[in-house]
């Protein structure tokens, strides 16, 4: 496989293989991320995206998930889409299922035949991370999809027949935020109903705009026990129908995980020990990006 720059997937796809079919993120202006900054944004050419698939086939044994990177791949033409998933189940043996990250806006710009289309040929989870449901701090962030735009982008999906995983951000509000931040989270994962929850901690990385803003005294990252009880609301408030729940991310605290339906008052009871130190929490240098 051929890969250009750091390359980046969710902690669920630790074990697919990935196929980097774009390069960079078509968005990429939300203030708190550097994932893609170092890259201009394209389409890798189909045939180069065809030969690693041909590669991996000849190299690797069963693979069972196939992860299409960079940051939005769905954004690519939905033709160039058919011809990578019907190349893959033919080459890689056990293939059950691909994935990418998603943003709202290309996913409301497939129309539903093409999202069932790309559902039929084996596209069935989409990593959407509107990271707040607050209005105020969406617009903060530059994340470029609204409240009713994400839930929107949330039930086309499913229409389709894909499952989604909804990635949200702790401290994504500031200081000033963290209550709207937390409750408008909670409403929009509730409207959104995902499949897969997971919450994120915002690291400030230095050259981000939001690393700008830190230094002005125009953001101010919550304090621990504040990003906590973010998490706490979030929990206690959303009600999606039988999400899966992760905390596994590195740059959390507080490991969490379980089904939202049936264990939440288990998760809710940990965060309350750790609000109350009962629990140690993960040490600053070992969290990560």
């Amino acid at each position: 496989m051929r890969y250009e720059g750091r390359m980046f997937r969710p902690p669920s796809e630790a074990y697919s293989l990935i196929l980097q079919a774009t390069v960079g993120c078509s968005h990429n202006h939300c203030t708190y991320c550097d994932m893609y900054r170092d890259k201009a944004f394209r389409v890798r050419d189909l045939h180069e995206s065809l030969q690693d698939l041909e590669g991996a086939g000849q190299r690797y044994g069963d693979v069972q998930k196939l992860f299409v990177a960079d940051g939005d791949a769905l954004v690519m033409p939905t033709e160039h889409w058919l011809a990578l998933l019907h190349r893959a189940f033919a080459v890689l043996n056990g293939l059950q299922r691909a994935s990418c990250y998603a943003t709202a806006k290309n996913l409301l710009e497939k129309t539903p035949e093409e999202l069932r289309a790309l559902s039929e040929a084996g596209l069935k989870l989409l990593y959407l991370g509107p990271e707040s449901g607050d209005p105020t701090t969406l617009k903060r962030i530059a994340k470029g999809g609204t409240f009713e735009e994400h839930v929107e982008a949330a039930q086309k999906a499913h229409a389709a027949g894909m499952q989604i995983s909804v990635i949200t951000l702790l401290g994504a509000g500031g200081e000033d935020r963290t209550v709207e931040h937390a409750e408008g989270t909670a409403k929009l994962i509730t409207a959104m109903d995902p499949e897969f929850l997971a919450a994120l901690t915002l690291t400030v990385v230095p050259g981000t705009p939001i690393a700008t803003l830190q230094e002005r005294g125009k953001f101010v990252l919550p304090e621990i026990m504040s990003l906590l009880q973010e998490l706490r609301t979030i929990v206690d408030q959303s009600r999606p129908t039988d999400a899966v729940f992760r905390t596994n991310h590195a740059s959390n605290y507080l490991p969490l995980s379980g089904r939202l339906l049936h264990d939440r008052e288990r998760i809710l009871t940990v965060l309350d020990a750790a609000l109350s130190g009962q629990i140690e929490l993960r040490p600053e240098w070992f969290r990560g990006l």
